[in-house]
This record gives C-alpha cells, structure tokens and sequence, in this order.
C-alpha cells in the first residue's frame, strides 16, 4: 500500500504542477497571439479619379499600381474614403431581371471587392477597353489580371480612398515611372491627408 499511496501522490503533484504550467502558459499563449494579430496592418488602396489609376499603399511603401476605368460622366465614381466589406472570387452578376453567372461573359470579370458604400465595388471586366477611361456605372473597374493580383493584395477590413481632385498626396502617390521614388516604392504619404 506504500507503494501505491507514493505513486498516488506522486501522480497527484505532476497533475498539479502541469496545471499550474498550463495556468501560466495561457496568459503568454494569448499576449503572443495578440501580438500576431496587432502586426496585421490595413493597407490603403488609393484611386485617383482625374489619373484613372489605383494604388496598394502600404505604411509609406507604394506596392502596386494599376490602370482603372472609373465612372462615366452619367454615372460618376463615389468619392470619399470607404473599406472593403467583401470579397468575392468568381461573382456572378446579378442586375434586376438579368443574372450572369461567372465566365467571359461576366461584366464584374473574375474577383469582385465591395465596398461599403452599397452597390459600389472594385472588379475586373469583359470590356479591357474600357480601362484607362470613364467608362463604368460608378464602379472601379480593372483588366481580369490585375483585379486579381490585386485581390491577393488586400483584405476585408482595408481603407479604399476614392479621390475626385488631384491634390499633391494623389500627385506624390501616382508620380510616373521614371521617377526614382516610385521605382524603389517610396512614397511620403500621410495617413491624414484624406
């Protein structure tokens, strides 16, 4: 009975110490994954109206560019700042008595990033000649393959400024190729210049 009693208790306090390890480890597991989730940064996505292009920016680096079509005279693109709300890889269109599902024949293209002014998005198209002018119902619009590389890109929750004038952060942003700063990605942006 000896026996058995000593190695009750000697279960009985590995039970207790790896409890009290657990008790103590849970605190730290937690701050590190808050800590993981404090380092996820909301990336910025810039359109300038008057240049009809779209930029990823994140922190002060500009990671893509792209050329957009934007909203017709008839039909103007929202301005203002807005965040993405959804994403949706292959969308089917849907507009009242037409349902289009995804294919080539798609008006939205291949990905589509709504946005949280209603009815408003960032999509692809099946017009690529439409892109570079003012062309779409409001949307922003982008050839197939850089709406998705741009769907890599970005998540929900990201800022998407939509800017109708350009003011000297649009023209530091969307400089053209051959100027150093936007080869090497660096830009002076200002998250207050919105």
């Amino acid at each position: 009975m000896d026996r058995s009693a000593t190695a009750g208790r000697r279960n009985s306090k590995q039970i207790q110490v790896l409890a009290v390890t657990l008790l103590l480890a849970i605190p730290a597991i937690a701050q590190n994954t808050k800590t993981a989730e404090e380092k996820v940064r909301v990336r910025r996505v810039m359109v300038s109206i008057p240049d009809r292009k779209l930029a990823v920016i994140d922190g002060e680096d500009v990671m893509a560019q792209f050329r957009v079509a934007v909203g017709a005279a008839e039909s103007p693109s929202p301005t203002g700042q807005f965040q993405i709300v959804s994403r949706v890889a292959n969308p089917t269109y849907y507009r009242p008595g037409t349902v289009i599902p995804s294919g080539k024949d798609n008006p939205v293209g291949t990905r589509w990033l709504g946005l949280s002014q209603k009815g408003y998005g960032i999509h692809g198209t099946n017009v690529p000649g439409s892109i570079g002018r003012a062309a779409s119902h409001g949307c922003i619009r982008l050839r197939n393959r850089d709406m998705e590389q741009l769907f890599t890109l970005v998540r929900v929750g990201d800022v998407v400024e939509i800017r109708g004038e350009r003011d000297e952060l649009v023209s530091r942003v969307f400089r053209t190729a051959d100027e150093s700063t936007v080869a090497q990605g660096q830009i002076a942006v200002s998250a207050g210049g919105q």
